[in-house]
């Protein structure tokens, strides 16, 4: 019998290891996809090959993009910096009620047009990704109504879809809570400890980004030490 294939879109971070782990516990040989796209917390790429080292995966393409060249996001242009976490207790917007400056213009959409030629390559029935809608951080590219044209997308413009066998995109994390995702994680075995969040670079995480302060919060909703260390606790 054959294995059915899934693309797992792997950025080495918390979201993306569960939502492949899921995928390989839903029965499907993995390839995993990640790209450097010159972002400065390129370490996630080492966890990336460490996470799909640990899930088995049967391929994994590391894809250089040039998504820097364009600048115009705190992820890719150093003269723009990685901002801490807003305070609402100060004044500030609460997370997610303003896209950020860590937002990178398009990049999901380039990922996923990617995802869509890998999958017809390895001939996928599914793309997974890890994108999330409830504790994010305002991307206008992490929504179900994003998903929702994507797949239309992904309908028409594929020789699978057009022969009526599409990959289907499963984003099984969008409408779950950060403190659900640690537990999903927890519970489909997919390797924590190896995942990176940060969106600063370094040895340790910050602690201060809006990455690391949406993680933090769901390893203590859910009750749960984050194996990730801090410089700030």
């Amino acid at each position: 019998m054959v294995a059915k294939k899934a693309v797992v879109l792997l950025s080495g971070g918390l979201d993306s290891t569960t939502s492949a782990a899921i995928a390989r516990s839903r029965g499907y040989e993995l390839y995993a996809l990640s790209f450097d796209y010159a972002q400065r917390h390129k370490k996630e790429l080492d966890c990336a090959r460490a996470v799909a080292d640990a899930l088995g995966v049967a391929r994994h393409e590391v894809l250089d993009l040039p998504l820097g060249r364009l600048g115009g996001s705190a992820l890719t242009d150093a003269a723009i910096d990685v901002p801490d976490a807003p305070d609402p207790a100060a004044g500030g917007a609460a997370i997610g009620e303003q896209i950020p400056a860590t937002y990178v213009p398009a990049r999901n959409t380039v990922f996923l047009s990617l995802a869509l030629a890998y999958a017809e390559v390895v001939d996928a029935d599914a793309i997974y990704l890890g994108i999330n809608a409830m504790d994010y951080s305002g991307y206008p590219d992490c929504r179900p109504e994003y998903l929702e044209a994507f797949q239309r997308v992904a309908d028409l413009a594929t020789k699978q879809g057009v022969e009526g066998h599409g990959p289907r995109l499963e984003a099984p994390l969008v409408e779950m809570t950060k403190a659900d995702i640690v537990r999903a994680g927890l519970e489909h075995g997919a390797p924590l400890e190896s995942t990176w969040s940060c969106y600063r670079g370094g040895d340790a995480a910050c602690g201060t980004c809006e990455s690391c302060v949406l993680r933090l919060r769901g390893f203590e909703a859910a009750g749960v030490e984050d194996p990730v260390r801090y410089e700030t606790p």
